[in-house]
């Protein structure tokens, strides 16, 4: 992860939690004190996101981070992940900024890795949105990867996605299609999203390079790859969930895609513990 990328997003964070300065930490510990403080595991999961969490303390100085896990490695419940070590006052003012973004990120990771598990034995990819938090995209979707899935678009700039607004403005799927192929570069690809099947044949006719297919119940996924037969990739998305996602693989669509890893992942549970002086 490019460091450069993310230092904006990480001091404006610490900026949110101390506006002026940590009044509660500058009271009662003195600015030279040296302390050493454990980072672990309160659940099960995916760890995503340790060189953000390390590059908080980096930012304030003065505090160094060992390592016992690495991004993507399972953890258990009590599992030593990393030790703190240096200057007191840094490593309290940093200490919810940094596992903010390590809990988020590992949340994200371990229901990725859910989805992703129950993928096994099929040849569909699932894929992430743009249903991100606001500013945290590069951390959420950089979670996603570490979870073993893969990004879609990083924003409306990376690719060409026709939804039913475009469609509805532009007079149809034809129209958008044209257009978005005289517009963009040749290298672009075009996706289509359609709703049924008839809004299929004419993505297919227009010549869409992939085709998501939203909300079709399975007997019309399964129809609509049918009718694709190789000439576009198709993407599945809409009622995308941990009991569903399996027999949509089944389907035979080559991706699908789901906001759910990342708008409603619930935060691996975390704890920075034992403190003790040095």
């Amino acid at each position: 992860m490019n460091y450069l990328s993310i230092d904006e997003a990480i001091l404006s964070a610490l900026k949110e939690d101390v506006t002026n300065e940590d009044i509660t930490t500058t009271s009662v510990i003195d600015e030279n004190s040296k302390s050493i403080v454990d980072l672990f595991a309160k659940e099960d999961g995916i760890i995503a996101g340790l060189q953000v969490f390390e590059r908080v303390f980096t930012l304030l100085g003065d505090v160094e981070v060992k390592f016992y896990k690495k991004d993507g490695d399972k953890v258990e419940s009590k599992t030593l992940i990393a030790t703190i070590e240096g200057n007191t006052r840094n490593i309290l003012i940093g200490e919810r900024t940094a596992l903010n973004f390590l809990q988020r990120m590992s949340g994200i990771a371990t229901i990725t890795r859910k989805f992703v598990d129950k993928l096994q034995g099929t040849e569909a990819k699932l894929l992430d949105t743009r249903k991100t938090t606001p500013n945290m995209r590069v951390f959420e979707k950089y979670s996603v990867r570490v979870g073993g899935g893969h990004n879609h678009r990083f924003n409306l700039s990376d690719g060409i996605l026709l939804k039913d607004n475009h469609i509805s403005a532009a007079g149809g799927v034809k129209n958008a299609v044209k257009a978005a192929r005289e517009a963009a570069s040749f290298v672009r690809k075009i996706e289509v999203e359609v709703e049924n099947l008839q809004m299929l044949e004419e993505a297919l006719e227009a010549k869409a390079d992939i085709i998501m297919l939203d909300n079709m119940d399975l007997e019309t996924m399964k129809k609509a790859v049918t009718m694709v037969n190789g000439r576009a990739l198709t993407e599945a998305s809409g009622n995308v969930n941990l009991d569903t996602v399996a027999s949509i693989a089944a389907t035979g669509v080559d991706y699908i895609s789901t906001g759910y890893i990342t708008h409603s992942a619930k935060i691996l549970d975390l704890s920075m513990k034992n403190l003790r002086n040095i």
